[in-house]
């Protein structure tokens, strides 16, 4: 199976990137870890018209390439104003059901304090209705980021509480995803065997 992360912050070096890295250091289950972090990437301004996907040398088609062939994906973004980054949104806009219909995606909101929860509230309220990505219930957020799932040079420093919680924490999510990429390869599969009489007219959500 293979799995894709995306990190959306619009800055370099950013703590989502670091969230990102320790992830795909620790996830199992999967024989390919790909991690996209959006601002490096050149993706346009998404107008709703699928031309202008690949406009301007845009990365898109290669990105598209790799949503295609994953089984499951975590889904990155930092708090900012209470809202996900616009670097996701537009991302998400360009997805097609087509692509990611019926994989497994875990959230996972990062901040710098205490908050954290609504950009996942925003995630799960209106960024799947069309693509059909499946968001697991298990989500996410990364309080204190800049505190948390840092390198250590010295292995034997004693984690804090906190970190040491949230990693564990991270453990039982990314088992949760794993699952549900087994079952939902299943189902995915079976959706291409046996197509529902007039699929293609239900493309998009209600």
């Amino acid at each position: 199976m293979k799995i894709v992360i995306i990190s959306a912050s619009q800055r370099a070096e950013s703590q989502s990137a670091k969230v990102a890295n320790y992830l795909a250091e620790i996830v199992q289950g999967f024989e390919s870890i790909n991690h996209i972090e959006l601002c490096k990437q050149n993706l346009p301004l998404w107008d709703g018209k699928e031309i202008s996907k690949v406009d301007n040398a845009s990365d898109w088609l290669a990105i598209n390439s790799e949503l295609k062939k994953a089984d499951a994906f975590i889904l990155i973004t930092p708090e900012w104003g209470g809202m996900a980054s616009p670097l996701l949104k537009n991302f998400l806009l360009m997805c097609t059901s087509e692509d990611v219909a019926h994989k497994p995606t875990l959230l996972v909101s990062v901040v710098s304090g205490i908050n954290g929860a609504y950009p996942i509230a925003e995630l799960n309220m209106s960024a799947f209705k069309n693509n059909k990505l499946v968001s697991i219930p298990d989500h996410l957020i990364i309080r204190y980021v800049e505190d948390v799932l840092n390198t250590h040079t010295d292995k034997n420093k004693k984690l804090s509480d906190r970190d040491n919680s949230i990693r564990q924490r991270i453990n039982y999510s990314l088992h949760t995803l794993t699952h549900y990429s087994k079952a939902l390869k299943g189902l995915r599969n079976h959706f291409a065997m046996q197509p529902y009489l007039g699929q293609e007219k239900y493309n998009f959500g209600m």
